[in-house]
């Protein structure tokens, strides 16, 4: 008994393909005419609606044509389907490209907004400034020996204070107090130099200018934004390095930190190493100090500090090394001339040895001094800086700490 209703899910192509293949067997003894009356009544409530004969005879006549011709054969083998399977696939895989591209066409967008949102207001800082007095030119003397000053980690934006045992103040911290400790820097370097009647100096900044973003918990202890304490810090370095040009020339380096790096909150470090506040810092004292004939700015594509003292190759770094004696060979063997000289901050604590014939590794105290997280490790140090002599033949000849 042949069903003349439309079965569950069967779609009125597959009804009239059944009732077409139905007829052509001899199985259904009814004509077109009356066929078209079945598939209406069975896909159509309107009468107005109602198709006739050829509607229907036609397009089974066409699909019976192509059947026939063997075009549908491997539409049902394994071989079509695992094809079909694989052609699916690799849809997902171009759906997915798409997908992940848009996402990073997006997420670019986001950063360059975002980097240029930065850009504006700090260039917005910078016009309301006021010019930086440009001092007397100082020739420079060549000499047989040169002095390096070294400072870093002033974790400028920071604010907080650290008591001992019977509640008094191990440590405190905050803009104002880095201030101060900046001016007393000053003045005990303008005493050496006139001390060693010095024309010329090289600067040493050896990164973490900032406090920045490493963890949730430093968002209590900051006054400053991001972009305000890079803002205030480049403008006080700036009119600190130009009150020391009046005194002697300065040829300045500088190295990027940790803190320094624009971090989302939660990511490891070096996962944004090109956003590094650092940089900002940098181009900031550039524009600031470019017309100071007694200022120059040293900048090394590595974003190391390295320089040839007196015959000495010196290297300088923000200090993220387990050992600095170890340190001093690798970066000896990787970057090949040999390094007489490694200098570095990041640890808080002074240290200086000797690891070889006129070899030294010195460790630069920090500006901040102590503060929770050196507490936590149970190393705590005088905040300060370093004035080291390195004379021709004889390497470090003298070396001035300055505590803070």
């Amino acid at each position: 008994m042949i069903d003349l209703h439309k079965q569950e899910g069967e779609s009125e192509e597959q009804f009239i393909w059944r009732l077409g293949r139905e007829k052509d067997a001899g199985k259904l003894d009814l004509g077109w005419e009356e066929i078209a009356d079945i598939i209406n009544r069975e896909f159509r409530e309107d009468d107005s609606e109602y198709r006739n004969e050829s509607a229907y005879r036609k397009p089974y006549q066409q699909a019976k044509r192509f059947y026939e011709a063997g075009v549908f054969k491997d539409l049902t083998s394994e071989k079509y389907i695992e094809l079909l399977k694989v052609e699916q696939q690799e849809l997902k895989k171009e759906r997915q490209k798409i997908s992940d591209e848009r996402l990073q066409y997006n997420r670019l967008l986001r950063e360059m907004a975002r980097d240029e949102l930065i850009c504006e207001k700090i260039c917005n800082e910078i016009r309301v400034l006021p010019e930086l007095p440009t001092p007397t030119y100082i020739p420079q003397v060549s000499t047989e020996k040169e002095a390096i000053l070294c400072f870093a980690d002033t974790h400028y934006g920071a604010e907080f204070s650290i008591k001992g045992l019977f509640g008094e103040i191990i440590n405190a911290y905050s803009p104002e107090i880095f201030e101060k400790r900046m001016q007393k820097l000053l003045s005990s370097v303008i005493d050496f130099i006139n001390e060693k009647h010095l024309s010329k100096i090289k600067v040493f900044s050896l990164g973490d200018e900032l406090d920045g973003i490493l963890r949730v918990s430093q968002l209590m202890k900051l006054r400053y934004g991001v972009v305000e304490s890079t803002v205030k810090y480049s403008e006080y370095i700036c009119a600190w390095l130009s009150e020391l040009t009046k005194y002697v020339s300065i040829e300045f380096y500088s190295v990027q930190g940790n803190h320094t790096e624009l971090r989302q909150l939660g990511e490891p470090k070096g996962t944004f190493t090109k956003d590094n506040m650092s940089l900002v810092i940098n181009e900031f004292i550039k524009e600031r100090m470019k017309n100071n004939p007694n200022f120059k700015f040293i900048q090394n594509d590595s974003g190391l500090i390295f320089d040839n003292v007196c015959g000495y190759n010196i290297l300088g770094i923000h200090g993220e090394v387990k050992n600095m004696e170890a340190a001093l060979q690798k970066f000896t063997n990787i970057y090949n001339p040999k390094i007489d000289i490694l200098v570095g901050g990041h640890k808080h604590h002074f240290s200086a040895e000797t690891v070889g014939v006129d070899r030294e590794v010195i460790n630069v105290p920090s500006v901040v001094g102590i503060d929770d997280y050196s507490m936590s490790l149970g190393k705590t140090s005088n905040p300060g800086a370093i004035l080291f002599m390195v004379e021709r033949y004889n390497g470090v000849i003298e070396q001035r700490n300055f505590k803070l």
